[in-house]
């Protein structure tokens, strides 16, 4: 699945960025982390387009899935729940629920990421509004995450239920991966919150 792949490394990188713009001011690499910023900016950019892309064709299956479900096949991702909506409409809307809600809170992840980008300056990268940022993107991952597990756990008692279910795993497998990643990027969060009140606090006394 593209977000599998895609959410993990840019995780990884930007937490990376990070760690390299303290390593920036005490080793003067500005040219350096400037261009893995932009790199970084730019893959962000992409990562997004792919996961609306992703959101928008999830919707469009879905009501295809309700009024005309032998189009199915023809569509992004090609998930036919039609066999559950026959069985159960409540647990079909309850898992495509999960599935969009979980897709679009992964594209508003990445577009967070992108105003973080944008406005961040990187001469004083320590102010509220990227502590702010950073506090946001540690909720929504989390947010992805613990509902990432509670689809899986739901899907996985579905089967035991008769329900076929194969076909929804691609969309939660990374679940723990998003719950790490979101207490790495909660406590990155908390560090950038305390630098920023210590620096308003020298600035004050200055």
């Amino acid at each position: 699945m593209f977000c599998l792949f895609t959410a993990n490394i840019y995780c990884l990188s930007i937490n990376i960025y990070y760690v390299c713009d303290i390593i920036k001011h005490l080793t003067g690499m500005s040219k350096t982390n400037n261009f893995v910023f932009k790199g970084l900016h730019i893959v962000a950019w992409l990562i997004f387009v792919g996961l609306s892309i992703e959101a928008g064709g999830l919707l469009v299956n879905f009501f295809f899935s309700l009024y005309n479900p032998e189009f199915v096949q023809n569509l992004y991702q090609k998930l036919d729940l039609s066999e559950m909506y026959k069985e159960s409409k409540l647990v079909f809307f309850g898992v495509y629920s999960f599935i969009i809600i979980i897709s679009i809170l992964k594209a508003f992840l990445f577009y967070i990421v992108i105003m973080l980008m944008h406005k961040m300056d990187l001469t004083k990268p320590f102010n509220s509004f990227v502590a702010r940022q950073i506090l946001q993107l540690s909720y929504f991952t989390l947010s992805i995450g613990l509902l990432s597990h509670i689809a899986r756990q739901l899907t996985k008692s579905l089967k035991h239920q008769g329900f076929v279910t194969d076909n929804l795993n691609q969309f939660w497998a990374d679940s723990q991966a998003f719950i790490l990643m979101g207490a790495v990027v909660y406590i990155i969060a908390i560090i950038f919150k305390k630098g920023v009140d210590i620096q308003n606090e020298n600035d004050l006394t200055v």
